[in-house]
């Protein structure tokens, strides 16, 4: 029986999948896996039977990855379980920005007592006189689950659409449109679009990617959208190019206090997968991938370890070893398994950085003395007998 504790709530149609081989817990200290969305977990300490956390969503920001990580407790997010909210709210943003729908909305609420409102519509609506997207050109930065979705709709919307993503997978571009431009370097991107749209990780390589000098290379009054990640984007930058023009707006779904407070930025409270269809989906998934790796074994969609999928064990026994990538760590485990007379039906082992995963089927169940030969090789940090 397994043990999982809700550090949120989680929608019923996740949690609805759980069997009767789980049990709930009000205590994380007696759980063996964690199921979270935005609770911080970075202050916390972990007990010893926790094997793995799943995130209900896309960032992981709020887990310390690497911590757990050297704790062996594999750490699992959803990607693109959320990814059709966030799309269409991308062009929703899209829309906003171009055609100062807020401005419009706002000003009627300061004349909706009139008795000529009427009147005063017709009069005064030209002032939010905006543009149409179709026959502009979008750059879209980063073509994953959220941005290649995107890309796509811009198309049947009759835009110009400049891709650049030098990671894309190979499944990713396969559902490209064909007539997306695709391009390996930001400036070109920032130099040909009208709109530019930010669906990147956070990494060294892109965090405050839109500064002072990304935005001078832009066009005059272009539109800048971030449904990503807050720093991908220079506050300080952002608030001086929108006060010059240079930036005609700029939508992002992460207001902070200096965002907030910008002429011309339109900041959306953090909507971009609140459906309830998103947080369906992200519960599902993430209920499933702890399932498959608790019963399992199988990693899929881990953001610390590498992903290795063994399927069903159809063998006697399975064992498996998160541990350190170190040379030579594969023979050791063959040899302290092969010590006690047991042959090996099949194997995997793949690393991710620094950190390995090594899934063993044997022909039968390992003893408690092969867990302990195994737990004392250097750089092995968690063995699970899994059947």
């Amino acid at each position: 029986m397994f043990k999982i504790h809700y550090l949120n709530k989680i929608s019923p149609k996740g949690t609805a999948l759980w069997t009767e081989n789980y049990t709930l817990t009000d205590e994380a200290r007696a759980a063996d896996a964690m199921l979270v969305r935005s609770a911080s977990m970075h202050e916390m300490e972990f007990s010893p039977s926790l094997l793995a956390v799943a995130r209900a969503g896309a960032g992981v920001n709020n887990i310390p990855l690497t911590s757990c990580a050297d704790q062996g407790i594999v750490v699992f997010n959803t990607p693109g379980a959320n990814a059709s909210s966030v799309v269409e709210m991308a062009l929703c943003g899209m829309l906003l920005a171009s055609r100062d729908v807020v401005g419009g909305i706002n000003w009627v609420q300061t004349i909706k007592d009139s008795s000529e409102i009427a009147r005063l519509v017709e009069k005064g609506k030209g002032q939010f006189a905006g543009h149409e997207i179709r026959g502009k050109s979008l750059g879209v930065i980063g073509l994953g689950a959220v941005g290649g979705p995107l890309a796509n709709a811009a198309r049947s919307l009759g835009m110009t659409v400049y891709g650049c993503d030098p990671f894309i997978s190979i499944e990713a571009a396969w559902h490209l449109d064909s007539h997306i431009i695709r391009i390996n370097d930001r400036d070109t991107l920032y130099r040909e679009c009208d709109i530019i749209t930010l669906h990147t990780p956070l990494l060294e390589d892109t965090k405050k990617m839109i500064n002072a000098e990304a935005i001078s290379k832009m066009k005059d009054g272009v539109i800048i959208l971030n449904f990503a990640r807050d720093l991908l984007v220079d506050d300080a930058a952002m608030a001086e190019a929108l006060a010059s023009g240079k930036v005609a707006r700029y939508v992002t779904d992460f207001p902070n206090e200096k965002n907030a407070k910008m002429p011309g930025c339109i900041a959306i409270p953090h909507l971009g997968a609140s459906t309830e269809e998103s947080e369906d989906n992200c519960a599902k998934m993430a209920v499933r991938e702890l399932m498959n790796y608790l019963e399992n074994g199988n990693i899929v969609n881990s953001v610390n370890y590498p992903n290795c999928d063994m399927g069903v064990c159809r063998a006697e026994g399975r064992i498996t070893l998160l541990h350190k990538n170190i040379p030579g760590s594969l023979g050791r485990f063959t040899a302290a398994i092969a010590e006690e007379n047991i042959n090996i039906d099949g194997l995997m082992n793949k690393s991710r950085g620094e950190y390995a995963y090594t899934m063993l089927d044997l022909d039968h169940h390992p003893s408690d003395q092969v867990v302990e030969n195994l737990k004392t090789i250097e750089g092995v940090l968690r063995v699970r007998i899994v059947k």
